[in-house]
């Protein structure tokens, strides 16, 4: 499988050549482990529905917070790492 590589996307911390492409960007093992760590926030917030009333709205902001947080983080501090040269 060949993938096309521009000048932008070579590593300048070492004098080897080694391009990131997207073949080896992320293992298999890291990309399950923050899956499930994500589904597990995910899950959370829908789990802390089950304690809802109309005396108590805290479950409702906790389901709010972690919803965002199940989604927020992995589109924003854990998105492609290579796409800055992209355009």
């Amino acid at each position: 499988m060949s993938s096309q590589v521009n000048a932008s996307s070579q590593d300048t911390t070492s004098n080897q050549g080694y391009v990131r492409t997207p073949q080896n960007e992320n293992k298999l093992s890291g990309s399950i482990v923050l899956f499930v760590i994500h589904m597990a926030i995910f899950l959370g917030s829908i789990y802390s529905l089950s304690f809802l009333s109309l005396g108590n709205p805290w479950p409702m902001a906790v389901c709010l917070v972690l919803f965002a947080l199940a989604f927020w983080i992995p589109q924003t501090l854990l998105g492609r790492s290579d796409s800055a040269g992209e355009h």
